[in-house]
Order: C-alpha cells, then sequence, then structure tokens
C-alpha cells in the first residue's frame, strides 16, 4: 500500500509527484486539473501525504504522517472543500493566515483548494498574494477541471499536473479491490460512470444510484411531445431533489446539532443572545449547500444523457466505438431511426448549453431543462 493507491489510471501523474516529493522538481505552488471525477483532489492529498511522509521512499501510505494526511487530521495539511457555489474571500484569507505560520513538524506546511474554480475574484486576489510572495516551506495546492478555470495570473506561478480520466478498465480493477464487488458489477459501473470514480462507486454499491439512472437514459425516446418534455424536466429535477435531500438531511441535522451544543441549548431551555444569528447563518448556508446539492446531480443527469447521444451517433455513424448504454440497444436503435447524427450533436450541444446556464450563470434549473429537454424533443411523428 502506497499513498498513490488512490489514484486510478494515473500513472503519469505518480511519475511526476514521487520524484517532487523526494525534492526532485519541488515547486511551492501546483495545480492540479483533470474532468470531474478524475481524481484530482485525491492526487492533492496524497502529494501532501508524501510531503510529510516519515519513510524512504516518501509516499508509504503507513506511517503516522502519511494515515493522518490521508484521514484529513494532520496538523500541517489544510483543506478548503465547500459545498457553495463559491469560495468567499473570508475562507480564503483565513487560508492565508495559516500559510504564514511555520509547519508544527520539520517538513511543509500544505494548503489545499479543492474548488479553486469557484474562488470569487476577491478571493483570487488575495490568494495570488500568498502565492506570489510565499513562505519557507508552504506548499500550495490548486485543484480545477482546466487551467482556463483559475484566474491566469495565479496559474502562471503554479506548476501544471493534467490527470486524465480512467480506462473503464483502470476503474473497474479498482472497484473490485477497495469496494468489494464482483468484477462484473464493477465492469458495469465502470462504463457507466464514464471514468467519474466516485459516480463509479456509487453505481457499484447502490442499488437506488443504479435505478435513477435507469431512468435518466430511458428519457431521449420519450420526448416525443411538448408535454413530456416537460414531464421529463420535472422528474429529472424531482429525482436529483430526493437524492441530494437524502445528503444534506443528515448533515444539516448534525450541524444544528453541534450549534445547539455549542451554546448549550436544550429542547426548551432559554437560549443565548448570539444563538439566534448563528442559526440564521447557520441556515443560510445549508440552504446554499442544498441547492449546489442538487445542482451536482442534476449535471450527473445531464452527462448520463449525453452518453445517450453520443452512442445514437456512434450507431448513426458506424464509428465502431464501444457503447456506453449497451443495455439500452433497442432504445438506441430507435434513436437512431428517428434521428440524424447532426440533429443528435446539436442535441448534445443544447445540453451543455443548460449544464452552463445553471452552474455559470444561476439560470433556475427549472427554467434551465424545461428548454433543454424541448430542444431535444424527437422529430413529428415519432412515437415511443
Amino acid at each position: 500500500m502506497s499513498v498513490w493507491d488512490s489514484l486510478v489510471g494515473q500513472r503519469a501523474v505518480v511519475e511526476t509527484l514521487t520524484p517532487a516529493a523526494a525534492g526532485r522538481g519541488m515547486n511551492h505552488s501546483w495545480l492540479f486539473t483533470g474532468p470531474p471525477g478524475s481524481g484530482r483532489s485525491n492526487a492533492a492529498v496524497a502529494f501532501a501525504a508524501a510531503l510529510q511522509c516519515e519513510s524512504e521512499p516518501p509516499g508509504c501510505g503507513t506511517c503516522h504522517s502519511c494515515r493522518t494526511v490521508l484521514a484529513g487530521s494532520h496538523a500541517d495539511v489544510s483543506l478548503i472543500r465547500t459545498d457553495k457555489l463559491s469560495i468567499g474571500v473570508d475562507e480564503v484569507r483565513d487560508l492565508v493566515r495559516r500559510a504564514a505560520l511555520a509547519p508544527v513538524g520539520n517538513r511543509w506546511q500544505v494548503l489545499i483548494v479543492e474548488d479553486a474554480d469557484r474562488l470569487t475574484d476577491q478571493a483570487c486576489n488575495a490568494l495570488l498574494k500568498a502565492i506570489e510572495e510565499p513562505t519557507d516551506r508552504t506548499v500550495w495546492m490548486l485543484c480545477a477541471p482546466t487551467v482556463e478555470d483559475v484566474l491566469q495570473t495565479i496559474r502562471s506561478r503554479c506548476r501544471l499536473v493534467t490527470l486524465s480520466t480512467p480506462t473503464p478498465e483502470a476503474v473497474a480493477d479498482f472497484l473490485v479491490r477497495t469496494a468489494e464487488v464482483s468484477p462484473s458489477v464493477a465492469a458495469y459501473a465502470a462504463r457507466y460512470s464514464q471514468g467519474h470514480i466516485g459516480r463509479a462507486r456509487a453505481l457499484a454499491k447502490d442499488d437506488a444510484t443504479r435505478g435513477r439512472r435507469r431512468d435518466v437514459v430511458a428519457f431521449p425516446v420519450r420526448l416525443t411531445t411538448l408535454g413530456s418534455c416537460l414531464d421529463a424536466a420535472r422528474n429529472l429535477y424531482d429525482m436529483a431533489a430526493e437524492e441530494a435531500k437524502g445528503i444534506t438531511d443528515d448533515l444539516d441535522s448534525r450541524e444544528k446539532g453541534d450549534l445547539d451544543s455549542s451554546y448549550g441549548v436544550v429542547e426548551r431551555g432559554r437560549r443565548p443572545r448570539e444563538y439566534a444569528p448563528a442559526l440564521a447563518a447557520l441556515e443560510r448556508g445549508q440552504k446554499t449547500r442544498a441547492k449546489r446539492r442538487v445542482l451536482d446531480v442534476v449535471d450527473r443527469g445531464l452527462m448520463d444523457l449525453v452518453s445517450v447521444y453520443r452512442d445514437a451517433i456512434v450507431l448513426g455513424t458506424g464509428a465502431g466505438t464501444a457503447l456506453v448504454n449497451e443495455e439500452a440497444r433497442t432504445d438506441l436503435d430507435r434513436l437512431v431511426r428517428v434521428t440524424t447524427p447532426e440533429s443528435n450533436l446539436r442535441r448534445v450541444e443544447a445540453i451543455f448549453t443548460a449544464r452552463k446556464q445553471m452552474l455559470e450563470f444561476n439560470v433556475p434549473a427549472m427554467l434551465a431543462l424545461e428548454a433543454m429537454m424541448v430542444a431535444l424533443r424527437l422529430p413529428e411523428g415519432s412515437r415511443p
């Protein structure tokens, strides 16, 4: 076992980071990029563990430093992970203050920003100053989907590490080793996840996740009328909201309990004056987090829709490439009969337009989904 074992299909990345952890080619700031689910933050955390490792070569995965970094409890490794729509300047300033401190141990002070693409303009400016004038033994690690998602003046000061989408074979092997599932289930989840490690794990372990995906990939052949398009938009949103609610409700309850405990609040007891504003701030944060969770789940559904039209294009052009949704071959054959590869490319474009509207321009999700589903509508005369 080593700290690199969690990086699936990223041999080139490991070959870059391993010598750097040993002091060859080390830099004070790093930018990890790659498609969603490729393991950007996992790579950053693994690198942080190797930098703190007490063994030679670094990255053993078993020493105290490696284990505490991987568990998120190392005193010299700080990580910003947000469920909000953006990372504000106050959070970054707090991280910058920690960056100015000397490490508790004798190695590095490591600061990881998991969603650097969500930094506000003010937060970027605060971070830029710290990266331009780094303190001794301080390492910054930023994670983002692409280099274009990070301010140019920041990325120009970082060493770039680019992760690739893992192959289905690599994902399946990882699931067999770590998720305790059969090779057949692992292969199924790896193919449907399209290289997204977290998604693959959920598909391998959770029947409800597999059921929701089957419902989503069945939408395209049913989009024959305006009413069916609007119904599909509502169903997709409702499925996402239900899944997100299952994730956030338990977390919200624990946070509320922690807040009550910290202020000494009991069920019918008196509440300190400071409790009401703290509760209001918590509820605002939870509302923002819930919205982001819904958008994240909707986004996964959109990528599942893209895979259907991708398969239809493959069949329509005779490209001979393996299908993602082989089990839906009957629906795919029908989709090919009533559409063309060019029209399906336009449908893929409509999906990405809706995605951009929701994630970047804050368009209400239902409005964007309804417009998208209408754009996906099959030609007149098509029937399920």
